[in-house]
């Protein structure tokens, strides 16, 4: 290492005789000690940088996020050559994630830039959790730009709408990287009993009700979660009578419950959220597996996934594959899913590909 750079500064990465390599984020404080942001050594690391970034960003979604769609990831961290920003948009508003003590050191600047192309209503910042910890960042929540952030805010999502409450909610509060899942899961529900499990507000249950699905029943333990989701199925025409809710544990409601379903979703939350996390996160995911395809009539689907990065895709698929055999199914891959082209992953960072999904037919 040459000079003093600190935690956040932009270094040049050189080969041992001091060929340049690639200009990246530095932070000698984390475990990650180089984030590589671009391989043009002669580029100027200035507010043009930066603007041609999320303009990159911009344009990507302008081509494949159609005008009925108002909430989508406008830049996905090292999938658009951010290291450690995602920003979401819903409708007016931009919330934003900071996780890196670069993006943290040029925030101002980017802001700047966001402003300016974006023109946004306001911008919230949650900025929290164990990714900063280890990059030796405090946790910051703040609205940075507006007068006012609502309490809720309406998205429209393929002409469905959902409220979002992007404050207080799950990730920046709605999980957009389930847009093309739940659109795929819709157009298969007609006429089925669904089960939707780890519902959180909603989506699945109304993509699957306005799917022409005989019913939905939709399972989550937060009560809150569980208000919003009643009100999205309303606001889209459904009838919670027709559609219940339930404030329930999953794993308790799955082992309790007698009814058989013609579609199930399991969508939990992340079960590792550190690697040594992986071998406890396997036994839940083999159980709740185990117990939902167990409820699964002849034939029947299961939608399932894990957003844990920790967790393989091929461990995760083995593991789905167990819980078949122990119920005494074969499984049959449909499909492999994942998150929409909001969502980009750079192929020299695998660890971008958290969300793993499959659909599976089962039959004995």
């Amino acid at each position: 290492m040459e000079g003093e750079p600190e935690a956040g500064d932009i270094v040049l990465a050189v080969t041992h005789s001091g060929e340049p390599l690639a200009f990246g984020f530095f932070n000698p404080f984390s475990d990650i000690a180089f984030r590589l942001l671009t391989y043009q050594t002669h580029a100027s690391m200035d507010n043009r940088f930066w603007q041609d970034r999320i303009h990159r960003a911009m344009a990507l979604r302008q081509q494949f996020i159609p005008p009925e769609t108002t909430a989508y990831r406008l830049i996905n961290a090292e999938g658009d050559g951010i290291p450690g920003l995602i920003v979401d948009r819903y409708s007016g508003f931009l919330v934003i994630s900071i996780d890196t003590a670069g993006v943290e050191k040029y925030r101002n600047m980017i802001l700047e830039v966001l402003c300016e192309e974006v023109k946004p209503s306001g911008i919230y910042e949650r900025s929290d959790g164990r990714a900063r910890q280890r990059e030796g960042l405090p946790n910051r929540t703040e609205l940075l730009y507006g007068a006012t952030l609502p309490e809720t805010i309406e998205i429209k999502e393929n002409n469905l709408v959902f409220e979002v409450d992007m404050a207080s909610g799950q990730k920046t509060g709605f999980f957009l990287d389930q847009r093309d899942s739940r659109d795929r899961v819709g157009r298969i529900s007609l006429g089925a009993m669904v089960l939707n499990c780890f519902s959180y507000t909603g989506g699945f249950s109304v993509y699957c009700a306005h799917g022409l699905a005989k019913q939905v029943i939709s399972v989550e333990t937060s009560g809150p979660a569980n208000v919003m989701a009643r009100r999205n199925l309303d606001r889209n025409g459904f009838s919670v009578q027709d559609h219940p809710v339930i404030q329930a544990d999953v794993f308790h409601y799955l082992r309790e419950t007698k009814e058989l379903f013609d579609l199930i979703i399991l969508d939990p939350p992340s079960f590792a959220k550190s690697r040594k996390d992986v071998i406890r996160a396997s036994r839940g995911y083999k159980d709740i597996n185990l117990q939902a395809i167990g409820h699964l009539k002849e034939g029947g689907i299961l939608a399932t996934f894990s957003c844990s990065n920790y967790m393989d895709e091929n461990l995760f698929e083995k593991i789905v594959l167990a819980a078949a055999r122990d119920a005494g199914k074969e499984a049959q891959l449909i499909a492999r899913l994942g998150p929409g082209p909001d969502h980009p992953v750079n192929l020299a960072h695998p660890e971008g590909h958290y969300l793993k999904g499959l659909l599976l037919r089962l039959i004995a």
